[in-house]
């Protein structure tokens, strides 16, 4: 998926949930693609097995935190996907134990209107989160988005401008105070390397891509996530809330990322 610079989108047809075997969120290999679901109501834990196992997930399940620790020190699931208010040990804690031994990917599952949660759950670690109530083919179309999002094969498919002198897609991006590297993924300020979960670093490699652009919520959503038909428009805002904390770029004087009231986001710094 790309942006032109006249901010035109150019993706493919997204798949429909548990289509084609093509598809590549699908991993190759001898074993299916394994999903922990923690939670400790059981109907949304049986929602999502009978869900993600229609989509070819095999599925590992656990009712808390503690007992989800206990899963993981034993199995080495493909992606988590938990809630945040448990009893024993909460999501949020969950997240803080598994990224202190794992990069594993984790999806968290929040109230619809509670952006604290959410904003919460992308700085401690998540890659993404899902809304509750969900319906169970958006949940097994998010996953699969990030398990593509995660192939090494997809950080060099961003294109790289149209007006380009034709350098690779996967070479350095180099701008005032910040430099993206998509071959290796990386991000570096004037302060250091700076750590961003898979879908905040895209959604910054979108922006960069179209410096001085302003890029609509629907136009992000379009580029970065392939299965933007599940996804609400506020997601965007939440991600670019996470992504410039990371960044330490102030909302109020940005210097990186630039809100357009009521249209999007401007990626600002001039080329290096």
């Amino acid at each position: 998926m790309s942006l032109s610079p006249a901010g035109n989108i150019s993706a493919p047809d997204p798949a429909p949930g548990g289509g084609a075997a093509a598809d590549p969120g699908r991993a190759v290999q001898a074993r299916p693609t394994v999903a922990l679901v923690v939670d400790d109501e059981p109907k949304i834990r049986d929602l999502a097995r009978r869900y993600l196992e229609a989509d070819g997930f095999q599925v590992l399940e656990a009712a808390d935190g503690d007992a989800a620790l206990t899963v993981l020190a034993e199995t080495e699931p493909d992606i988590v996907v938990t809630d945040i208010m448990m009893p024993v040990l909460n999501g949020l804690e969950l997240l803080r134990q598994i990224r202190l031994t794992s990069s594993v990917p984790v999806v968290m599952l929040t109230a619809r209107d509670d952006e604290i949660d959410k904003v919460l759950a992308l700085t401690t670690g998540a890659d993404d989160y899902v809304t509750k109530p969900f319906g169970g083919r958006e949940l097994a179309a998010r996953l699969r988005a990030i398990l593509r999002r995660l192939q090494p094969p997809q950080a060099a498919s961003v294109s790289a401008p149209a007006d380009g002198d034709g350098e690779a897609a996967d070479s350095a991006l180099a701008f005032a105070g910040i430099t993206i590297d998509p071959g290796r993924r990386s991000v570096r300020t004037s302060s250091g390397r700076v750590t961003v979960t898979a879908l905040d670093y895209d959604l910054l490699l979108a922006l960069a891509r179209n410096p001085g652009l302003v890029l609509s919520r629907r136009q992000l959503l379009a580029a970065v996530w392939d299965d933007d038909a599940y996804v609400d428009e506020r997601v965007v805002d939440v991600h670019i809330r996470t992504l410039r904390r990371a960044l330490g770029d102030d909302a109020a004087h940005p210097s990186i990322i630039e809100t357009v009231r009521s249209v999007g986001y401007r990626f600002l710094p001039p080329p290096a």
